[in-house]
């Protein structure tokens, strides 16, 4: 039997600059956007371009850049997992969105482009 894979590689421009919290404890969560944009032609043959917002989850430590590096505009690559996450509305309507755990990411200059 073959193992099962959650594997996400993502290249994208940040939307927002990062959100980060520094624990008591001492580790170091950075939330952000990253939008990754893709173009198809249609059946009319007409150019479609699409962007798809990702939420990011990265957690300071090896394979991690310096956090405050990273700003909006700022393009990156990553590689993560995809978690889902459970929430309730104001309404009291349960929902599930989707959020990528970034275990590595890769800045330009970390990479020599």
């Amino acid at each position: 039997m073959e193992k099962s894979l959650n594997k996400v590689e993502l290249k994208g421009n940040v939307g927002f600059d990062p959100r980060i919290n520094n624990f008591e404890e001492g580790g170091v969560v950075m939330r952000l956007s990253l939008a990754t944009n893709e173009s198809y032609r249609n059946k009319k043959g007409e150019l479609i371009e699409e962007t798809v917002w990702h939420n990011i989850v990265a957690w300071a430590g090896k394979g991690m850049p310096d956090f405050e590096k990273i700003k909006k505009g700022t393009f990156l690559s990553l590689t993560g997992r995809i978690k889902p996450v459970q929430y309730q509305t104001k309404t009291g309507t349960e929902k599930q969105t989707y959020e990528i755990i970034a275990y590595s990411i890769k800045l330009p200059q970390d990479e020599g482009e």
